[in-house]
């Protein structure tokens, strides 16, 4: 009995998590496909690139907002992003990512705090792409996953929302606006 006092909140939890982790990744890439406006990474992200964004935490606090300026160049099918970063408390940062241009709408990427490699699936004005970062976190690294869902939208606006995992688990959002400069 006194078990089971134990482990119902514990699965509770486990079964609310699973559930919400669920829900954040129940797009499929197929229903885009038609969409009216056809996302190529290569040529969206060629040349330079402004973006706004900010990460919430699990229970929707904003815990920080960024700015990131992006250069893109193409050689070969190699796309490679040169991001840098600048943070509402005056942090800099920059990842440099080397994707490979794969063929029907397939990418497979790296970057310095990437762990592994990152890919990803375009369908129509849809970019589905997920890996996992060392992520700094106060004195520590965690490594989380993400799962990045991009939607080209009108004027050269590409929308980003990130959900992004530790153990399986929820712990926040990151937000993107994409706008070609």
């Amino acid at each position: 009995m006194r078990v089971a006092r134990i482990l119902a909140p514990v699965l509770a939890a486990g079964v609310a998590s699973a559930a919400v982790t669920g829900c954040a990744s129940s797009s499929s890439l197929e229903q885009f496909q038609d969409a009216p406006r056809q996302l190529v990474l290569e040529e969206y992200f060629l040349g330079e690139t402004s973006a706004y964004g900010l990460f919430e935490d699990r229970f929707g606090k904003v815990r920080r907002q960024f700015k990131v300026d992006i250069t893109g160049e193409l050689v070969g099918d190699r796309l490679t992003l040169t991001e840098n970063f600048l943070y509402d408390d005056g942090e800099r940062e920059t990842r440099i990512w080397e994707i490979d241009v794969l063929g029907d709408g397939r990418y497979r990427g790296t970057a310095g705090d990437v762990t592994g490699v990152a890919e990803g699936q375009v369908s129509g004005n849809a970019f589905n792409w997920k890996y996992k970062v060392d992520l700094k976190v106060g004195g520590s690294t965690w490594n989380v996953g993400f799962n990045d869902w991009m939607f080209l939208m009108q004027d050269d606006v590409l929308l980003n929302r990130a959900y992004v995992t530790r153990y399986g688990i929820e712990i926040g959002q990151v937000t993107i606006a994409f706008r070609k400069s």
